[in-house]
């Protein structure tokens, strides 16, 4: 496996458990095996190392958004939505540790910030991507006309983050049963 590879599944690892805030490069790079020169060659800080570990290690929730658009028309709009609503509790589950430590500092969210703007992302992203699907959809008649697709899309996307949230104190069903769910009250 490539260093690069070993590093982001050890910082994966420890920022789960520890969040950003509480988690030190000193600490990846010694879940990784290697010094914390090595990981810098690879990385430029801990905020790089984060976006990474976003965008490579959680579910293909990103990459799926960004290729939503292009499955209009394929397979039912039910389906679609509850794969992604799957994809997305599971990463909202295994980010939420990094982005409370976000959150909790704001030299870091604003170095986040930039980061996400220099690479045209962002938590918006989600939203614009799961509306540019729904609008592909409308135009094919699979979607209402008179939906609110900006509406459909924050409902969706803020329950698979809330029940992420919520599976941190309580049980709760599992996540293709809680999407499912949630796809099936949406009104299209």
């Amino acid at each position: 496996m490539a260093t690069r590879d070993v590093i982001l599944d050890a910082a994966a690892s420890v920022l789960r458990s520890k969040g950003l805030a509480n988690a030190t490069t000193k600490e990846i790079a010694r879940a990784a095996g290697y010094s914390e020169a090595t990981l810098y060659k690879h990385f430029r800080d801990k905020v790089d190392l984060m976006v990474a570990v976003l965008h490579e290690r959680g579910p293909q929730f990103i990459p799926m958004l960004l290729t939503l658009p292009e499955r209009a028309g394929t397979g039912t709009v039910r389906d679609t939505l509850t794969e992604l609503a799957t994809v997305a509790i599971g990463f909202y589950r295994d980010g939420l540790p990094m982005f409370t430590s976000i959150f909790s500092d704001p030299a870091i969210l604003n170095a986040h910030r930039d980061q996400l703007r220099a690479q045209n992302l962002g938590p918006h992203r989600a939203n614009d991507g799961l509306v540019e699907y729904l609008r592909a959809e409308q135009r094919l008649g699979r979607v209402a006309a008179d939906a609110d697709l900006e509406a459909v899309a924050g409902l969706l996307l803020g329950a698979c983050f809330q029940l992420a949230f919520i599976g941190f104190f309580a049980e709760r069903r599992g996540d293709l049963e809680s999407a499912a769910a949630f796809v099936a009250q949406l009104r299209l």
